[in-house]
This record gives structure tokens, C-alpha cells and sequence, in this order.
């Protein structure tokens, strides 16, 4: 068991402990929520300042040329593509996961119009299941079937999520796409809770969606990224056929023809104030060596787990290999936990029923970090600090 001091000495050699200069973290603030919320990138004020008074307000409509506004979807989703294991025309930019998620099933099934299975993962973030059984309804007579079945043989599409955003717990993407393609269906993963932290790699895979406002630091309300494979640039449709993703926007036809490439996934005007964020926050991404980067989230959320000990029941995978980059725990009164905790400067979360998350940012948590929290934490508990009455109360967002 490391103390103190000996994290301390560990911060001090880390490879990534430049890096936490260039983010925004209160005095007195242990931040453990970069898996819901990224921390603020220093230099994205200014470049948002720029989106605003000089591209805005200097050139006017002007901007969606000589700023670069309109190829906005494609340009950053270049720039997200290696995060990804991607390669350069595959990625777009734009919207919610939410419709990214619509946009990549409903693709699917059209490619696969013989299937009318969607599995998915009871796991998965509620959206995702949300989007596929509001799909599901509006095609008709499609059953959505749980992933744990193991059955692909009839399945049009699966969807899961690399990281369970309760537990933690990691698919193997690799062999969970072979898997699902041997089977003749199509392979669609959400890796919201992956990307900017882990080694993530989708390239095999026919369909990716994610978010940039976690690990990613793009901020509340950025947009999400769609990852198309270019085997099914020139078949797959989009069934939300915006103006956007038409081949000649500009020539106003009064019929929709699809653009080539990558392009026709793009929907509607671009969030470019949003996109503003997110540009500023890759330029950090752009210098990060993913592999260090996955080692360290390891060895910080091991030393998490055999720092809280029998304190608390695990959620999580002990294998470090097989967890993300947040580290969970059940109590039965985890919301109050959480929030005396927060009381006391260490920030997690809860998720319902009875989880305790605490989420790993390789690029600004440092190993004092995760020993002062689970510190904490400990102190919490055996003092049964959260019993406080205050801490029961809940607001809109947990």
C-alpha cells in the first residue's frame, strides 16, 4: 500500500503531470466527475472569445466561409478519428449521442432488411435504450433482444457500450466484433465513457458513437461524433436526411440526394459556438500519448480500490484490465455518501439504485489525488458523517 509521501513522489515522475497545468480545477477541489463532466481546458475561453467577438461579430454570415464554420462536422471529426482508431473521412461531428445512436441503428437495419432483431446490452446507458425501443416502435414488428442471450444469427445490429457507465466493467471490442460479424450482423458501439481515456479502437467495428463533453473536455452541451466504416460510406442511409448531409446543400433541390462519404451522416447547421469548445480542447488531445495514458488511469483506479479496502463493496472489475476509467462502489445510502463527501472537496457521483462513481482524468488526477479521496471516503463512512439529514435531500441532477 503506497502513502502519502510515496504518491506524492509518483506525481512528481509522471510522465502526463504537465498536463494538468492547462485545465481549470478549483483550490481545495478533488475532481473525480471526468467521466460525466470534463474539467475546463484553459485556453478554451480565448478560443471561444475568438468564435464569438472576431469571427461572429468581425466577419457575420462571413464566418461560414472564411472561419471554416461549414466544414466544422468534418474537420473536427478528423481531429477525433485517432482517439478512435479511425482514420481520416470517417468520423462527423454534430447533434447528440442520442441521435447519433438513432442515426447509427437505424442505418443498420436498413443494411440488414431480412433481420428484424436489435440486441443491446441491459448495461447500456438509458439512451441508448431509449432511442433503439422508440426506433423499434416507429419501424414495427422489431424485437430488441438482450445482449446476455449471446444469439446473433438473426440479429440486425448490436449495441453496446465499451465501458459500463454504472460498474466500469470493459467489453473486448475486438473480440466482441469478430464475434458479432462471424454472425452476419452489424457491430454499433457508444464509447462515451472510453474515449480520452482509454485505448480505444473501433476501425473493425461498422458503427461508433461518443460524446466530447467527458474525457474529451469539450464542455456541457458539446456535440457528439458519429464513426461511419467506409465500407457502408456509399449504401448506409441517414434517416435524418438534413440539409446538411444533402450532396449540393446551396443548389436548394427540392429532393434530397445524399452526399458522398462521411458527409452524408452530417444533419443540420453546426453548434458552432459548441465546436469552438471542442476544437480548443483537442489541441491538448493532439499531444496526449494514449498508451500512457491508459496505464496511468490503471494505476490509479488500483490504488483507489486497495485504498478504500472492505470499506465499501465493489462494483467494479478488481482486474484493472477489465475497467475504465471510473471506479464504483454499492451503499445502500450512496447519495448521501456522494454528497457529504462533496461537502468535504472530494466530488464523485451517484447513479441509481446504489452506485458510488469515482471517475479517473489521466491528464489532471494525480495518485494524491486518489489518496486523500479514498481517505476521505473512509473517514465518511466510519464516522457516519452522512447520515447528516441535509445530505438526503436531492436535487435535479445527481
Amino acid at each position: 500500500m503506497l502513502d502519502r509521501d510515496r504518491c506524492l513522489a509518483l506525481d512528481a515522475d509522471d510522465p502526463l503531470r504537465e498536463f494538468r497545468a492547462e485545465f481549470v480545477l478549483p483550490e481545495g477541489v478533488i475532481y473525480l466527475v471526468g467521466n460525466s463532466l470534463g474539467a475546463l481546458p484553459r485556453h478554451t475561453p480565448e478560443r471561444v472569445r475568438r468564435a464569438v467577438e472576431d469571427e461572429w461579430g468581425g466577419r457575420l454570415v462571413g464566418g461560414w466561409n472564411d472561419a471554416g464554420w461549414y466544414d466544422l462536422p468534418l474537420t473536427l471529426g478528423d481531429r477525433i478519428a485517432p482517439l478512435i482508431g479511425a482514420g481520416p473521412g470517417q468520423v462527423v461531428v454534430g447533434n447528440t449521442t442520442s441521435i447519433a445512436v438513432h442515426q447509427a441503428v437505424s442505418a443498420a437495419v436498413r443494411l440488414r432488411p431480412e433481420r428484424r432483431v436489435i440486441v443491446s446490452d441491459t448495461r447500456n446507458f438509458p439512451t441508448d435504450h431509449y432511442m433503439i425501443q422508440g426506433l423499434a416502435q416507429a419501424l414495427g414488428g422489431y424485437e430488441i433482444r438482450d445482449f446476455a442471450e449471446g444469439r446473433f444469427d438473426d440479429a440486425a445490429v448490436v449495441l453496446l457500450s465499451e465501458v459500463d457507465y454504472r460498474t466500469s466493467e470493459r467489453h473486448d471490442v475486438p473480440a466482441v466484433t469478430a464475434r458479432v460479424r462471424e454472425a452476419g450482423a452489424l457491430m454499433a458501439w457508444d464509447v462515451c465513457h472510453s474515449v480520452g481515456a482509454l485505448d480505444v479502437d473501433v476501425s473493425a467495428a461498422d458503427f461508433a458513437v461518443g460524446c466530447t463533453y467527458k474525457y474529451l473536455n469539450a464542455g456541457p452541451g458539446a456535440p457528439a461524433f458519429l464513426y461511419v466504416n467506409p465500407r457502408h460510406h456509399a449504401d448506409a442511409v441517414n434517416v435524418l436526411s438534413g440539409w446538411h448531409g444533402h450532396a449540393e446543400p446551396f443548389a436548394f433541390e427540392e429532393g434530397y440526394r445524399p452526399a458522398e462519404g462521411i458527409r452524408r451522416f452530417a444533419v443540420s447547421t453546426p453548434h458552432v459556438l459548441s465546436m469552438a469548445s471542442l476544437d480548443a480542447a483537442l489541441d491538448i488531445w493532439e499531444r496526449v500519448p494514449l498508451d500512457l495514458l491508459r496505464a496511468k488511469s490503471m494505476a490509479l483506479g488500483s490504488l483507489f480500490v486497495d485504498l478504500v479496502g472492505d470499506a465499501l463493496e465493489l462494483a467494479s472489475p478488481a482486474d484493472a484490465e477489465r475497467r475504465g476509467s471510473h471506479v464504483s462502489f454499492h451503499h445502500p445510502d450512496g447519495f448521501p455518501v456522494v454528497r457529504a463527501l462533496i461537502d468535504r472537496g472530494v466530488q464523485g457521483d451517484f447513479r441509481a439504485p446504489d452506485i458510488l462513481r469515482f471517475g479517473i482524468a489521466p491528464l489532471y488526477t494525480r495518485y494524491v489525488d486518489v489518496w486523500d479521496a479514498a481517505h476521505t471516503l473512509v473517514e465518511v463512512l466510519d464516522k457516519e458523517l452522512w447520515k447528516d439529514e441535509r445530505y438526503a435531500r436531492r436535487p435535479a441532477v445527481t
